[in-house]
C-alpha cells in the first residue's frame, strides 16, 4: 500500500515534529489527512520514490538508457554528433 507524506501546519508552528506518513490505497491519494495531534489544516507534500535494483552478480549500476552510437542526444544521427 503506497505511503503518502503531510505537513501539518499547527504543528510546525508549535514546533513540534511537522511531517507524518499515512498508509492508504491509491483511490484515496487525494483525500485530507488529519495530524496524529488531530488538526485538519495538512497537506500532503509531493514525494519522490526511488526504485533500484542490481542484476546477478553485482558490480558498478549501468546507465539505463545510454546512447549505443554515442554522441548527442539521439546518439548522433539526427543531430550530427
Amino acid at each position: 500500500m503506497p505511503r503518502y507524506e503531510f505537513r501539518c501546519r499547527v504543528c510546525a508552528a508549535g514546533g513540534a515534529p511537522e511531517t507524518f506518513e499515512v498508509d492508504r490505497p491509491m483511490t484515496a491519494a487525494s483525500d485530507p489527512a488529519a495530524c496524529p495531534a488531530g488538526h485538519a489544516d495538512t497537506i500532503k507534500l509531493l514525494s519522490t520514490v526511488s526504485l533500484g535494483g542490481r542484476s546477478s552478480g553485482g558490480g558498478a549500476p549501468q546507465a539505463a538508457m545510454a546512447p549505443a552510437g554515442g554522441g548527442g542526444c539521439c546518439g548522433g544521427g539526427c543531430c550530427g554528433g
